[in-house]
């Protein structure tokens, strides 16, 4: 929605500083893709297709991912 090269969610940085140490921070490589868009959707779509892919790809699992919503559910 926000169109910004500069834009990766609303990162916890906490959360993420957990699985790297200092000397890994220092030098690292992030890499964005997007997976859909649109030029007609309404917010709400967008909101709906999100958290359709957080669940696809388990991002909301602490194992895999950063998203905290959805709430992960184990099977």
């Amino acid at each position: 929605m926000t169109d910004s090269i500069n834009y990766f969610g609303s990162a916890n940085s906490k959360l993420i500083e957990k699985d790297f140490t200092r000397e890994q921070r220092k030098n690292f490589i992030i890499r964005k893709e997007i997976l859909w868009k649109s030029e007609t959707a309404a917010d709400e779509e967008v909101n709906r297709k999100e958290i359709e892919y957080i669940k696809l790809y388990k991002s909301n699992d602490p194992r895999t991912g950063y998203n905290q919503r959805p709430k992960f559910k184990r099977e």
